[in-house]
């Protein structure tokens, strides 16, 4: 356990729950005292995850109620650990059946292999992507946190299996088009956000570094399988001279400078550089199929098809959401870290003190100057 305190490690959060457990529990420690949490606005965008185009079954009766255990008086944080729960509809974890032939692409061969039990609930249920409910939950709270300081994220679907996302109604129809033949489909997305401070993350040490955490982030979502940021893996195709966004004056940017373009997406060196932020992600076709691909019945080790569970058809639209929340809570906690989250009082302070109407001509040329 670290002996810094909340304020200088930014935020922490876990959770824990199954798929078909009876709730999901959210642990968040770091928030500032202070902070007065809108928990209407959380449960809407619980809802927006179970919203989109190719969702299943579970979208249809699944409440996500929540109920607040700790760190609140009044509806106002107290600076001591949030947690709350999420309530799950379907709790069949102990009724369900085991699963006879594993999923290629989703945890069922790789468990099995590692507890050597052919008992493929027991890690299904966890590494479920039901844990993200939790998540958005948290990265809610976070959003609200950052809207204190003016910063706002967003995120949109950039394709669906090749199709741009602009073109809704084709999509929509190629979706439908695989549920009808009981496939599944995959697609890309874009998150954003607008008017992060320069300087949050760090360089110190490598998991100090945002860019590093904001991908890690996004790759923790199940079926997520590749993460960029800014130019992303174009990065690689042009020279220097043409990939690097110029510095230039700009009265209305921080501390009066400005870049002409944003292939960096926002950070540099591991900070933020006042850039908005930038990330995509490219999420895989579902591995829960109705038509079923090759794999093997591990009681008696024939080939059959894998076993189908109650699934989604594509799941892009909820990805965004999720992947929203992932970029709030690093954000807020890169935040928290900069500002010292002891009360909003003290971080607004701290916020107005970062120097965005100074001049940089106006500062120490050595560090010697700081003290």
């Amino acid at each position: 356990m670290s002996a810094l305190s909340p304020g200088t490690q930014g935020l922490r959060w876990k959770t824990a729950g199954e798929s078909h457990g009876p709730v999901l529990v959210a642990f968040l420690e770091g928030l500032p005292a202070g902070f007065r949490i809108d928990f209407d606005a959380v449960r809407n965008e619980l809802k927006r995850r179970w919203e989109g185009h190719g969702r299943g079954l579970r979208a249809s009766f699944e409440k996500d109620e929540l109920h607040v255990l700790a760190g609140l008086k009044g509806g106002v944080t107290l600076g001591s650990p949030l947690c709350f729960s999420l309530t799950n509809s379907d709790a069949r974890i102990d009724t369900l059946p085991n699963l006879k032939a594993p999923r290629p692409g989703h945890v069922d061969l790789a468990g099995i292999l590692r507890h050597k039990s052919r008992d493929m609930r027991a890690q299904l249920e966890r590494a479920s992507a039901r844990e993200t409910a939790a998540r958005t939950a948290l990265g809610a709270i976070c959003r609200q946190l950052l809207a204190v300081f003016e910063i706002q994220v967003s995120g949109r679907v950039l394709s669906v299996a090749g199709i741009p996302g602009e073109q809704v109604e084709t999509w929509h129809a190629a979706i439908d088009a695989a549920k009808a033949s009981g496939d599944s489909l995959g697609g890309t997305l874009e998150v954003r956000a607008h008017g992060c401070p320069p300087g949050l993350g760090g360089f110190a040490q490598p998991v100090d570094r945002l860019d590093a955490r904001l991908m890690a982030a996004l790759a923790s979502i199940p079926a997520v399988k590749g993460v960029g940021i800014g130019a992303g893996m174009a990065a690689g195709d042009v020279p220097g001279s043409l990939f690097h966004d110029p510095i230039v004056l700009d009265p209305s940017g921080w501390a009066g400078l400005g870049r002409s373009s944003n292939h960096a997406g926002g950070i540099e060196g591991g900070l933020t550089n006042g850039q908005e932020i930038l990330l995509q992600a490219a999420v895989k076709p579902l591995p829960t199929m109705r038509k079923g691909i090759a794999s093997v019945d591990l009681e008696n080790m024939t080939a059959a098809k894998a076993t189908y569970e109650r699934s989604d058809v594509c799941v892009i639209e909820a990805a965004v959401v999720v992947a929203e929340a992932l970029l709030c809570l690093e954000l807020a906690s890169a935040l928290c870290a900069r500002l010292g989250a002891v009360t909003v009082r003290e971080m607004l302070v701290r916020f107005q003190e970062l120097g965005k109407n100074e001049s940089p001509a106006d500062w120490p040329s050595d560090t010697a100057g700081l003290d």
